[in-house]
């Protein structure tokens, strides 16, 4: 095969100013030449151990590295003490740069490290996860877990630049890459109808063709791009991300993570349909198109046992809500979705649990 399609660079507006997304054929290349002597590394353990060698010119010429077993635990508020004193300890000083090369857990790591430590370091990112490359690389968010209770805390910080080589995908396993691409299908259904048929009709191709994979990671970006440009801080617009989000975050607890992010988030989207079909929102046939690829996605994990009364609890606690309400987001009657504010009612309850039920059924 020859090189994959190379895109134009992507430019991001934020409250410190623009930052570009550049994408590259060969991963990390020209690292050794980049302004890094002022550098600490905060790397994949996994990624470090299958790409030795093309991080030589990075982590050689970097003041420091750090490497992270990429698990929820890692990016628990306890755990930063370590890094911490990691970074102390090689004499980090104001005027250094992070640079984190892995998914979304050191992305959230080095992005709270950089909006907190010393009172603010520049960094880059070198996203290594489809669901980092396609979603989450751009839009500013950190999120760390405190305790059991994820994504808690958190920072508005956006990087410098970010570095993009759809490359590196190819040592994803199928659900990692799964998991990403369900980031893909929410960002593609927020955007309308055409958008979502479109890379439906294309979802087989997303695991066997790489410039097709290569595209609709450039047009998730940009998706998402109008948005957090509109409403960087979460104060309207960009509330509609969080589409499949709070359910997925609590199959995500309910589960112990034994469900990936991105596939657990595929779940909490069907879900949110199913309470929309069922209560008046979307039409039958607008549902049953989008749980066919949906259901698809999330294959092979239907059977994994969701806790109910932990999947409420853990929906109950759910940040983004508002005193006993619910705040979700929910497709409407033309599939266009939108905030909406919800007591967790018998009914609604009696909803979910039929919904949780018949999807381990159908396995």
């Amino acid at each position: 095969m020859g090189a994959l399609l190379v895109f134009s660079s992507l430019t991001v507006a934020s409250h410190v100013g623009p930052y570009a997304v550049e994408f590259m054929d060969r991963p990390f290349v020209g690292l050794g030449e980049r302004d890094i002597v002022n550098s600490h590394c905060i790397v994949d353990a996994r990624v470090a151990r299958l790409y030795r060698d093309e991080l030589v010119g990075l982590l050689g010429n970097a003041k420091s590295t750090l490497e992270i077993e990429a698990t929820e635990t890692a990016k628990n508020l306890l755990s930063f003490t370590h890094y911490i004193e990691h970074l102390v300890e090689s004499k980090v000083r104001r005027g250094d740069r992070l640079v984190a090369v892995g998914g979304g857990i050191i992305q959230d790591i080095t992005c709270f490290l950089a909006a907190t430590l010393l009172r603010g370091l520049d960094w880059y990112f070198y996203p290594t996860t489809l669901l980092a490359q396609a979603d989450s690389c751009i839009g500013s968010k950190s999120s760390i877990n405190v305790g059991k209770y994820k994504n808690l805390l958190g920072t508005y910080t956006p990087p410098r630049r970010v570095f993009i080589s759809p490359t590196v995908l190819k040592t994803l396993d199928v659900h990692d890459r799964r998991s990403g691409i369900g980031e893909m299908l929410k960002v593609h259904i927020i955007d309308g109808p055409a958008s979502f048929q479109k890379i439906a009709a294309d979802y087989d191709r997303l695991f066997s063709d790489d410039d097709c994979l290569a595209t609709y990671i450039r047009r998730s970006l940009e998706i998402k791009k109008g948005i957090v440009e509109e409403d960087e801080f979460d104060r309207g617009l960009r509330n509609i991300m969080n589409y499949g989000h709070s359910f997925g975050h609590a199959i995500e607890a309910a589960t112990d993570f034994r469900v990936p992010h991105g596939i657990a988030v595929t779940m909490g989207m069907d879900l949110a349909n199913f309470l929309s079909f069922r209560t008046g929102g979307i039409p039958s046939m607008v549902y049953s198109s989008m749980h066919a690829i949906l259901k698809k996605n999330y294959h092979g994990f239907e059977a994994t046992p969701i806790p109910i009364e932990e999947f409420f609890d853990a929906l109950g606690k759910d940040k983004k809500n508002v005193g006993s309400r619910l705040r979700l987001i929910l497709p409407d009657e033309l599939a266009k979705v939108r905030a909406v504010e919800l007591e967790a009612t018998p009914e609604f309850r009696d909803l979910c649990i039929i919904f949780l039920r018949s999807m381990r059924a159908a396995t």
